[in-house]
């Protein structure tokens, strides 16, 4: 009877690698047992059994879309304090977190000062996009469009566009910290232009709409096509304050 048991088994076992269901493969033998301690029935070691499958199933998913959004360390919302800045809405903060506006193709500018946690929301809201079961893509500006130049020369960007516009979210993060050449700005409007309506987008900058120009080797109208791309289904959640790194340096310190 126990060399039966045992064959019965290695088919098992066989039939369910082959029907790839690893975490029911790995957990029945034991799920079997504790329900001939308790008396479960077999229909509720059947709904254990598909529970687990389900979970580690969502969980590899995760891990997926983790990999590929290419997100810096994990930041969260909660680790974020909404009592330094001197204006943020918390409430508007929230509603973004809620993430319906990924299926509108909506867009959102975070914009403020450098130092005032934009980057940390950011993250942060990259990380419950993906636990959402979104699709992402974080990038810094300036890395996004160092690939894309490159890709240019070397005659494949468009399969360098095709990082930046599959996904269902993308996450833009510091413009306006370097300036930003007539071949760099021209890039970054032909992503959140095939992207428009398509995609949201969720962008950082410490720079208000009116430096746009300036920023983009004073193309006024290439700035102003942006603008009216990203805002058209979006919003700016505006944050001042001072720098949240320099809370605690002597703003005159003693000279030598």
């Amino acid at each position: 009877m126990a060399r039966r048991d045992d064959n019965i088994q290695a088919r098992l076992d066989r039939d369910l690698a082959e029907l790839k269901l690893p975490e029911i493969a790995k957990s029945y033998r034991e799920v079997l047992a504790e329900a001939a301690r308790k008396g479960s029935s077999m229909l509720e070691v059947l709904a254990m059994l598909i529970g687990l499958e389900q979970t580690a199933r969502q969980q590899r998913a995760l891990q997926r879309r983790l990999l590929a959004a290419r997100l810096p360390k994990q930041k969260t919302l909660v680790e974020y304090d909404f009592n330094f800045p001197k204006r943020i809405s918390k409430a508007v903060i929230l509603q973004l977190f809620d993430c319906d506006f990924i299926e509108r193709h909506g867009c959102a500018v975070l914009m403020g000062p450098t130092g005032t946690g934009k980057s940390h929301l950011l993250t942060a809201f990259g990380y419950t996009a993906c636990e959402r079961g979104y699709s992402l893509r974080y990038t810094r500006v300036v890395d996004m469009l160092n690939h894309l130049t490159t890709a240019q020369i070397n005659g494949s960007l468009g399969k360098a566009l095709k990082v930046y516009v599959r996904p269902t979210l993308l996450l833009l993060d510091e413009l306006g910290y370097l300036p930003i050449d007539k071949r760099g700005a021209d890039l970054l409007f032909q992503v959140v232009a095939a992207r428009y309506e398509s995609g949201s987008i969720v962008l950082t900058t410490n720079r208000t709409f009116r430096e746009w120009g300036a920023l983009f080797d004073v193309d006024n109208t290439l700035a102003t096509a942006l603008i009216d791309r990203l805002m058209h289904h979006g919003e700016v959640i505006l944050i001042q304050g001072e720098s949240y790194r320099m809370r605690d340096k002597d703003p005159d310190p003693p000279s030598a």
